[in-house]
């Protein structure tokens, strides 16, 4: 059997019987196999693992049930509004739940949040693709007309279980197991994630689509149910939650290199949620990548309105997302490699220019140089996203109440971007145009810009 001083823990290996590191016994932790007896790292295959589950979300994320609204308007006969409505709905209802969710992570482990979080969406996608019979069949046991309210609840409770199997637990099991296994390398671990989600974000819409017009909305979604369900499998088999319940350490051959450099990498004591709650860097942090999120998606979903509004097409309105994508990766790749050598404060005050960059050229936009400060700001704020909402929870609290951390974070960022188009339709309806809500993101950018010189780590 293979071992390196480097990776085993200096007790040697746990067993079924033994308790992890972290105070939780590590049951059937070693089925099917045990990865400490393989000759390789398996932090690499828990990071393979994990950027899968994040690309398997995104049936349950804006992105992926984007391209099936106007297939439900039609098959529900319900207004955009009111479809809009229900998604707000179901998705600020799931943000209630997520940070219970991440408690169960913390009990229970990654490996078998992923792999239940998968199973539940693809049953949830399956049901999906049978709305339309379910709404009917409830519908025709109720006095008088209320086929369009009951359509209404079946789509709001189908959109919370999606965001909430998807969006939240899906997403926040598969990035937190892989930030358990790094520690010292973890910014590039999260850059693998980043750039692979990117690319595999942007091909969804076309994929989707493809899909549907094969066959139909319903059959596409009993199609990415069937593919949900087998990451679902691949997750029990291939996923690990922590290295220390196979006699493992973090960042493996790597673990004893680079101390010093990796100064603030390097987790210090662990936080409680409520203790972590109290630190003014949480709120920081947070509410950096709340307004993050609540700019993007308002953005995204108004977009066409917004470029029309200043004299451009639909065209130019969609074809700004691929030179931003690229900028993304780029800013991606660069900030997650020096995530695992400076100080996480810098990388948020770099996203928050980006924030700032955005607002402001979205408020003066035209079809000249605005449009170039458009794509910068994207590309800054959505390269840095996934670096500040997922390394700065183990790197400043610990692991051992992670899931409760990242959970507690996610349901208020999940909420910003619930909140976000509405608060822009309700700019564009009072006002005329979307500069009211542009500018308000401006300033709180400000505000934050000027907090983040004192988050630093707690101690």
């Amino acid at each position: 059997m293979w071992t390196s001083p480097s990776t085993k823990l200096a007790s040697g290996m746990t067993t079924d019987s033994e308790t992890s590191p972290l105070g939780r016994p590590p049951r059937l932790a070693n089925v099917p196999f045990n990865p400490s007896r393989l000759p390789f790292f398996y932090g690499t295959v828990v990071l393979v693992c994990g950027t899968l589950g994040v690309l398997t979300s995104a049936p349950g994320q804006t992105v992926g049930v984007s391209v099936f609204t106007d297939f439900l308007i039609e098959a529900h006969q319900l207004s955009r509004s009111w479809i809009s409505f229900a998604y707000m709905a179901g998705t600020i209802c799931s943000a209630l739940l997520i940070t219970r969710a991440g408690h169960w992570y913390d009990r229970v482990g990654g490996r078998w949040v992923s792999a239940f979080s998968a199973a539940m969406l693809a049953l949830v996608l399956l049901g999906m693709s049978f709305s339309v019979t379910l709404a009917d069949s409830v519908a025709t046991v109720l006095p008088g007309s209320y086929r369009h309210h009951v359509s209404f609840g079946v789509l709001t409770v189908g959109f919370f279980a999606m965001r909430f199997f998807g969006q939240g637990m899906l997403t926040l099991s598969s990035r937190n197991m892989v930030l358990e296994w790094f520690e010292a390398r973890r910014g590039m671990a999260m850059a693998v994630i980043g750039i692979s989600v990117a690319f595999g974000f942007s091909i969804t819409p076309p994929l989707f689509e493809w899909l549907i017009q094969r066959g139909g909305w319903s059959w596409a979604w009993q199609v990415i149910a069937a593919m949900v369900a087998g990451f679902s499998l691949l997750a029990f088999a291939f996923g690990r939650s922590r290295p220390e319940d196979h006699g493992l350490l973090p960042d493996g051959p790597f673990a004893k290199k680079d101390r010093k450099t990796h100064a603030e990498t390097l987790s210090g004591r662990s936080f409680t949620l409520a203790e972590a709650r109290r630190t003014y860097s949480f709120w920081v942090f947070t509410l950096s990548v709340v307004l993050s999120g609540l700019l993007l998606t308002a953005f995204s979903f108004h977009v066409v309105s917004i470029f029309s509004d200043a004299g451009m097409s639909r065209s130019q309105a969609v074809a700004i997302f691929v030179p931003a994508a690229c900028v993304s990766v780029v800013v991606e790749f660069v900030g997650s490699w020096l995530s695992d050598f400076v100080r996480l404060k810098y990388l948020a005050m770099v996203q928050l220019v980006g924030i700032l960059v955005l607002s402001l050229s979205l408020s003066f936009l035209n079809p000249g140089t605005a449009v170039v400060f458009v794509v910068l700001g994207m590309g800054l704020m959505q390269g840095l996203f996934g670096i500040i909402s997922g390394v700065t929870w183990p790197r400043f609290y610990g692991r051992q109440h992670l899931g409760a951390i990242s959970g507690f974070s996610t349901s208020i960022v999940v909420a910003g971007t619930a909140v976000g188009p509405y608060l822009f339709s309700v700019a564009h309806d009072r006002f005329g145009s979307y500069r009211a809500a542009t500018v308000l993101c401006g300033v709180a950018a400000l505000a934050l810009l000027a907090a983040s010189p004192r988050a630093n780590r707690p101690e």
